[in-house]
């Protein structure tokens, strides 16, 4: 592995510090005091990344099956889940967002832009909103880059 300049690593820490805390500021603006965050990242997971069994969803979120089935009783609980048979398999049960799932993530979606545009708005000059337009690309490079260095 190339050794990383000591500048780079300095802005890897910094932007990954400014991630996590848009993120954090992310999960308070949304459905904080109806799900918890875990329910949020499975309704956002289906919503991404289509339908999935239980041992998948627990993969994909790192957790104990345990886990994921009380996750996933408590979203079924308040509407969110729509379960059906595996066609391909019968003794699997393969989970996707029902109508109301599906409502409220896009809600989710809809109230995080609206706070992040409201602080665009009232925070930022029209030249500051130009510098982070221009950066936007980079951002989503390096958000795939993952994806392009075969997922390590």
């Amino acid at each position: 592995m190339t050794p990383i300049p000591h500048e780079t690593a300095r802005l890897a820490g910094e932007l990954r510090g400014l991630i996590g805390r848009l993120h954090r500021l992310m999960r308070q603006v949304d459905n904080a005091d109806v799900l918890t965050p875990s329910q949020s990242a499975v309704l956002a997971r289906l919503e991404r990344e289509g339908p999935a069994t239980q041992a998948q969803l627990a993969a994909a979120e790192h957790v104990r099956q345990q886990s994921m089935a009380a996750t996933l009783a408590a979203l079924d609980e308040l509407g969110h889940l729509a379960r059906r048979r595996d066609p391909n398999d019968g003794r699997r049960i393969v989970i996707s967002l029902s109508e109301l799932g599906e409502k409220t993530v896009h809600g989710v979606h809809e109230h995080r832009e609206e706070w992040i545009a409201s602080a665009l708005a009232t925070g930022f000059t029209e030249e500051e909103r130009g510098k982070l337009a221009e950066v936007l690309p980079l951002l989503r490079r390096l958000a795939q880059h993952d994806d392009q260095a075969g997922g390590r």
